[in-house]
């Protein structure tokens, strides 16, 4: 069996560019991208925290340090800059893969700045 995991995932970062006009994808700052384990152009789902909207396209590596989150071509119709997204990418592993996988999760500021992760200071409910 193969499941689908989640790979990389950079949590609640700001659109900081939106244009219609460009060729399609999300440019992500490049320091992003490595800190989440993303690669150029590799497919990325971006779900709007503030719009609930859920599109797919792809990433593509923005300058270093300069916090860039742009949305481009059809999807930016569905963000405006200072939404607050996630974007995430996947993988495809075995069961046993899956049982002991960790995926890379980014946590930014308001400004696209690399955060450290939040510690879990209540375990989580088991229902």
């Amino acid at each position: 069996m193969q499941l689908r995991m989640l790979k990389g995932k950079i949590h609640r970062a700001r659109v900081t560019g939106a244009d219609i006009n460009y060729e399609g994808s999300i440019e992500i700052d490049s320091s992003l991208l490595d800190a989440a384990g993303i690669l150029p152009f590799e497919q990325v789902e971006i779900w709007s925290l503030t719009s609930g909207d859920r599109l797919t396209t792809y990433a593509l590596p923005a300058p270093r340090g300069t916090g860039k989150i742009a949305v481009n071509g059809a999807a930016a119709r569905k963000v405006q800059v200072g939404d607050e997204i996630i974007i995430a990418a996947f993988a495809i592993m075995s069961e046993t893969e899956a049982r002991n996988w960790k995926p890379l999760v980014v946590h930014v500021d308001e400004k696209n700045r690399l955060m450290p992760f939040p510690k879990i200071t209540k375990p989580l409910a088991r229902n």
